[in-house]
């Protein structure tokens, strides 16, 4: 736990008390602050109230003696509207705080050169988070790593100056963070997500570039247009910046290697630096790190981890070693040429589209609640498809675009078990040789059959791992 010591004295107002809400209730306490905690939850109430926190019925209280109101980072702050608690907390001109705030400000009381990178992005975050802190622990550095991604913030170990802290931000936490500061930021891309909580795409792009903009270091990704704008309007600052790309040579920084003689991208990892290239790393035969979003986010942790002061062999030898991330093209295991490959954490087109590069025979099963746009973006890489599988409430949506576009041979699965049955059967029978992928990269959330893509991607390890002849990553 990193316990909040700069707010010791004071009384601070906290709506929402799940996994964040509570660590970030606890640090406060711990540190010497008062804390009104509420939720609409009862359960959730119930359990702070469990742990011996206050809870008082912010519908009532008094707000003028609130010092700072900490506002869960999934209750919106402004679109579709304010939560009932924000419009109090506006109407007291009580400051509107969330943990990664609170974590920026402990560290600079305690410890305000300890090494701190913040990973942003649309897609590619998750993995670029856990790629860097498995790198910097494989090289013997103390490590912390959480904020969106497992471990919330507060309830990591406090800053220190031997100590490196990699958390994972969303648009959410930025919002509410005034005081970030990290050492190296890095923004991976720019794609429209999450509208309905920002607005505006132009206004979800700026709380990103918040992020990148407070750092000493910018680590940029220039593969779409409003990143490559960001990092142009960083370069005119003058500030340090690490250009990164899964998809292009670059004149300064780290990217996906180009075979000369043949101008395509490969997997080597190449720096350059005042224009000399130099080849750092080669992805070549690391499962987990295939295809090229994540030479990207490859390109983005060498960056990151050279920059707090690992050699460019440190991180190479890290690459080796990754696990890759659960849920986000993990591969499960082999039967014979065919490979599994679990991509629930694909919850969107975008997202989906990184897993259909990455393969040339793919039995797809896709589908769930769809997003906007369902999957039209894809039509590209429909030539990969070998066949499809449809589940859950997207499945008319997604046959019709198979229609139309007439490439892809489908069925209606209905349900997981259903489709992991089918493409199994399917890939082991295709003829041919070199490698096959059974792919779940659903591309929707999961909340119509599912509660998360967790438990969605767990299913569809249970079901691979009970077929005849599975033979796990390792075994």
């Amino acid at each position: 736990m990193t316990p909040v010591t700069v707010f010791a004295g004071k009384t601070f107002a906290l709506f929402g008390l799940g996994g964040s809400g509570l660590a970030t209730a606890r640090a406060l306490v711990a540190g010497g602050t008062e804390v009104a905690c509420w939720d609409d939850n009862q359960a959730s109430r119930d359990k702070a109230a469990a742990e011996g926190l206050s809870i008082v019925d912010l519908a009532k209280a008094d707000w003028s003696g609130f010092a700072a109101f900490v506002l869960s980072p999934g209750v919106p702050l402004t679109h579709p509207a304010p939560h009932w608690t924000v419009e109090k907390a506006n109407a007291a001109n009580v400051p509107v705080i969330g943990d990664i705030e609170l974590f920026f400000l402990e560290r600079a009381k305690l410890a305000p050169e300890a090494p701190v990178i913040c990973i942003t992005g649309t897609n590619g975050k998750s993995t670029t988070t856990a790629l860097i802190a498995h790198v910097l622990s494989a090289a013997g550095r103390d490590v912390q790593m959480g904020g969106n991604i497992g471990t919330a913030v507060l309830a990591l170990a406090p800053p220190a100056k031997d100590r490196i802290h990699v958390i994972e931000c969303s648009t959410f936490q930025i919002d509410l963070a005034p005081s970030i500061k990290p050492t190296v930021g890095i923004q991976m891309n720019l794609t429209p997500d999450h509208l309905d909580r920002h607005g505006t795409f132009e206004a979800y792009g700026a709380i990103k570039e918040r992020l990148v903009a407070a750092s000493y270091l910018a680590v940029i990704g220039v593969d779409d247009e409003p990143s490559k704008q960001m990092a142009r309007r960083r370069a005119a600052s003058g500030r340090p910046l690490v250009k990164i790309s899964g998809e292009q040579p670059l004149d300064e920084g780290v990217f996906a290697g180009v075979t000369a003689n043949q101008g395509k991208l490969d997997t080597r990892i190449v720096e350059v630096k005042d224009g000399k290239p130099k080849v750092v790393a080669n992805l070549a035969g690391i499962g987990s790190l295939r295809g090229a979003h994540n030479a990207q986010n490859a390109a983005a942790a060498f960056a990151a981890c050279v920059a707090v002061g690992l050699t460019a062999e440190e991180v190479a030898a890290g690459f080796k070693s990754y696990p890759g991330l659960k849920h986000r093209m993990e591969e499960l295991g082999r039967i014979g040429r065919v490979v599994f490959i679990n991509d629930s954490k694909a919850t969107n087109a975008d997202s989906t589209e990184k897993a259909l590069t990455s393969f040339r025979a793919i039995f797809w099963i896709l589908g769930g609640k769809a997003k906007e746009g369902g999957i039209e973006s894809l039509r590209r890489y429909f030539p990969n498809i070998a066949h499809a599988y449809l589940i859950g409430a997207a499945s008319d949506l997604f046959a019709a675009t198979f229609d139309d576009d007439g490439r892809v041979a489908y069925e209606r699965s209905g349900t997981l078990d259903v489709a992991v049955a089918a493409a199994a059967e399917a890939a082991l029978a295709a003829p041919g040789e070199g490698e096959i992928a059974v792919l779940l990269s659903p591309a929707c959330a999961s909340y119509d059959q599912f509660p998360n893509f967790e438990v969605r991607g767990d299913a569809f390890r249970s079901l691979v791992k009970a077929l005849p002849g599975f033979e796990a990553v390792g075994v």
